[in-house]
């Protein structure tokens, strides 16, 4: 049975992002309003050893990304992880999203059967296309996703569930 795999992914992560992109001006907005250095949030982790609110940006980007090149079969855009403000996280959501948007729904479509293989030091995950989208990187990415989203909170930003979910 064939799936729409374009329409699993880009639309649902331009969303996000989009969404991610106006939580993040909540988040400045709040620290300038409150004489909160932006670094404090930036810095932000839920525990010692999860990534910071930077970190999480990188990796939904990463996750969007990568889902486009290994499912579409296109040329990466190489992004370097050097964001250090939210100017920078912000520009990388931008050019995440012109990313995703220029990707062709025919390279997409039509590969819910190809095999995607990740390869980690500790060994490799293979994958059916399908499977990769709905198991990996819908799941993958919406962590990220949903732990910037909850490092914002957590620090104060009055941000709620419809700030996450966008114009419904």
């Amino acid at each position: 049975m064939a799936t729409d795999l374009h329409a699993l992914t880009a639309p649902v992560f331009v969303r996000a992002l989009n969404n991610l992109d106006k939580i993040l001006d909540k988040g400045r907005a709040f620290a300038a309003d409150q004489g909160i250095d932006e670094q404090e949030l930036l810095d932000a982790r839920l525990i010692g050893d999860m990534g910071n609110l930077i970190s999480q940006i990188q990796r939904a980007s990463d996750s969007a990304k990568g889902c486009m090149v290994r499912v579409g079969g296109v040329e990466n855009v190489v992004m370097e992880d050097d964001e250090t403000t939210f100017e920078d996280l912000k520009a990388r959501i931008a050019k995440t999203i012109d990313f995703v948007k220029s990707v062709p729904a025919d390279t997409v479509n039509g590969k819910e059967d190809a095999e995607i293989v990740l390869k980690f030091p500790n060994g490799e995950f293979r994958f059916a296309g399908r499977d990769y989208v709905l198991g990996f990187v819908q799941p993958n990415f919406y962590f990220h996703v949903t732990t910037a989203y909850a490092l914002l909170r957590m620090k104060g930003v009055p941000i709620g569930k419809m700030d996450f979910l966008g114009g419904i």
